[in-house]
């Protein structure tokens, strides 16, 4: 059973860390996109879930840019936060940085936006989510970008007539 108190972002901020193998890359030694995709996926199904306090399935992943090869024998971290909190699903903000193994020529790699929708377990329909608690100035720019990255999402995706938006509408109204 989800709670119904608001939860602070770090209550579910989550971390993982890899080392690239040279399974996990292509010939040219650099990491699989694919492969990055799975790490990040699972990272943000797991931040959804401690949010949620339940199981969660992925609903969309926004634009990954890969701005940095990552290569064989790097470390990578993936962090992890819940940027906001819908009725039934939640956006989560996921960061890749890399490394090589000695802690050296650290940058940052890869980002994008996850939303999961929270399941009932019981039904296996949509359940409702607890709200998140921005604290932190950063938080509370995440926050109040999400509703926009939203109605993106959901033009995007179909479910969603531009001139039913309301926040960004006007990107897509004649002149």
């Amino acid at each position: 059973m989800t709670t119904t108190r608001g939860k602070k972002t770090i209550e579910s901020k989550t971390v993982m860390t890899e080392m690239i193998m040279p399974n996990d890359t292509n010939p040219l030694g650099n990491l699989m996109g694919g492969n990055l995709l799975r790490w990040m996926d699972i990272i943000g199904g797991i931040c959804a879930g401690k949010h949620c306090e339940a199981h969660v399935v992925t609903a969309s992943v926004d634009n990954v840019s890969f701005q940095k090869p990552i290569r064989l024998g790097d470390v990578i971290t993936l962090e992890a936060v819940v940027t906001r909190a819908f009725n039934t699903s939640v956006e989560v903000y996921v960061e890749v940085f890399a490394a090589d193994v000695k802690g050296g020529n650290n940058r940052m790699s890869n980002h994008a936006y996850f939303s999961f929708v929270a399941i009932d377990e019981q039904t296996g329909k949509p359940s409702h989510v607890p709200p998140l608690l921005p604290l932190t100035a950063e938080e509370q720019k995440l926050f109040e970008g999400a509703n926009r990255r939203r109605e993106l999402r959901l033009i995007l995706a179909g479910r969603m007539k531009p001139k039913d938006a309301l926040e960004i509408k006007t990107f897509f109204l004649e002149n």
